[in-house]
């Protein structure tokens, strides 16, 4: 499973992609939308950030800032590690590991935001791997 594409990973999945100057709280509403736990964010339709629920718990509510007030580009974690769409998704997997985030951006070569892989998806992977286990043990236990 790790081996397989990350477009395969994200296909047909929505996002939250939103501009560098859109306040916190609309941010944080369609994350909310989407259930999602991060926004890309983009100047001229290219990724120059990534904010996360934990952009909103650390930098907005416990630094006292007003949601409404703060645009979202003021609290951003700037140029995070991105992906592209064709490399296998265990190389996503060890970007997070090794880099301690959950969320990498999916991009073009040219920086326009594709889509995101998380943490989440490798959990989706283990239980679909767990599931083939049974069976196969399942089959096993029949054939002895």
């Amino acid at each position: 499973m790790p081996s397989r594409p990350i477009h395969e990973v994200i296909a047909e999945r929505e996002f939250v992609c939103v501009p560098f100057d859109m306040p916190v709280r609309e941010v944080t509403r369609r994350l909310l939308q989407a259930h999602q736990s991060a926004a890309l964010v983009t100047e001229h339709g290219v990724l120059t950030g990534i904010f996360t629920e934990r952009d909103a718990t650390f930098r907005v509510l416990a630094a006292g800032l007003d949601a409404d007030l703060t645009p979202v580009g003021a609290v951003l974690t700037h140029n995070p590690q991105t992906i592209t769409e064709d490399k296998p998704f265990g190389h996503a997997l060890h970007m997070m590991f090794e880099g301690g985030f959950r969320h990498v951006p999916v991009v073009t070569p040219d920086g326009r935001p594709v889509g995101i892989v998380t943490a989440h998806d490798a959990l989706g992977l283990d239980a679909i791997a767990f599931g083939d286990e049974l069976l196969r043990r399942e089959e096993i236990t029949v054939i002895l």
